[in-house]
């Protein structure tokens, strides 16, 4: 499965213990990455300071669902 257009919701949803450019102390979940643009990409996507936890991320249908909205809710639940 690739990344649904618009979607970002790993970029809100998934808690990161890792330094990121502009967030020293990473980002717990729920929080909105810094680097999600306003079209929902990742701004350091290829970038090499991309933490390794948003690399390993795989989009994949349980837990992406079938829209942006299902997708934080099943994210939200996993990370609480």
């Amino acid at each position: 499965m690739y990344c649904r257009p618009g979607c970002g919701a790993c970029c809100i949803e998934i808690s990161i213990s890792s330094p990121i450019p502009g967030m020293p102390d990473g980002k717990p979940a729920g929080v909105r990455c810094i680097h999600l643009l306003d079209d929902y990409k990742c701004a350091i996507f290829n970038d090499p300071a991309r933490p390794k936890v948003c690399d390993d991320y795989k989009a994949e249908p349980e837990f992406c669902g079938n829209s942006r909205e299902e997708a934080l809710k099943i994210l939200y639940f996993l990370s609480h």
